[in-house]
């Protein structure tokens, strides 16, 4: 069983290895019971963010994770996939600038990812 912050990193490197970009990573365990970790990523189109969405669903099934749930919002402009210790939210750019999850989240802690992703935007 892995842990929450190990979860993350895999589905992380997952949206990184399919170009997802701006990739954000929230430890917000401290800030909510929602989750342990948010992790927000931006896909470059509607179809994008599906594809980005179907493949961390992937992944995270390969290494046993159990999906509990996925919602998709105005045709993929955000598609959220929550797994209990993480919650992954892939937005189109605009859907995301409205939305602005990071600033409502600001009291957060912004994981350092650098290791992890192959560029950072």
């Amino acid at each position: 069983m892995l842990t929450a912050k190990e979860v993350a990193y895999e589905v992380t490197k997952a949206l990184d290895s399919k170009k997802g970009q701006d990739i954000k990573l929230l430890k917000i365990d401290k800030v909510s019971s929602l989750a342990d970790y948010f992790l927000i990523c931006t896909g470059t189109s509607n179809t994008h963010v599906k594809t980005l969405c179907d493949f961390a669903e992937y992944t995270l099934e390969q290494l046993g994770e159990p999906l509990l749930g996925r919602e998709g919002h105005r045709g993929n402009s955000w598609e959220l996939l929550d797994y209990g210790s993480i919650v992954v939210h892939v937005f189109t750019e605009e859907a995301r600038q409205f939305y602005s999850l990071e600033r409502l989240w600001a009291d957060a802690e912004q994981v350092d990812i650098s290791t992890i992703v192959t560029e950072e935007n």
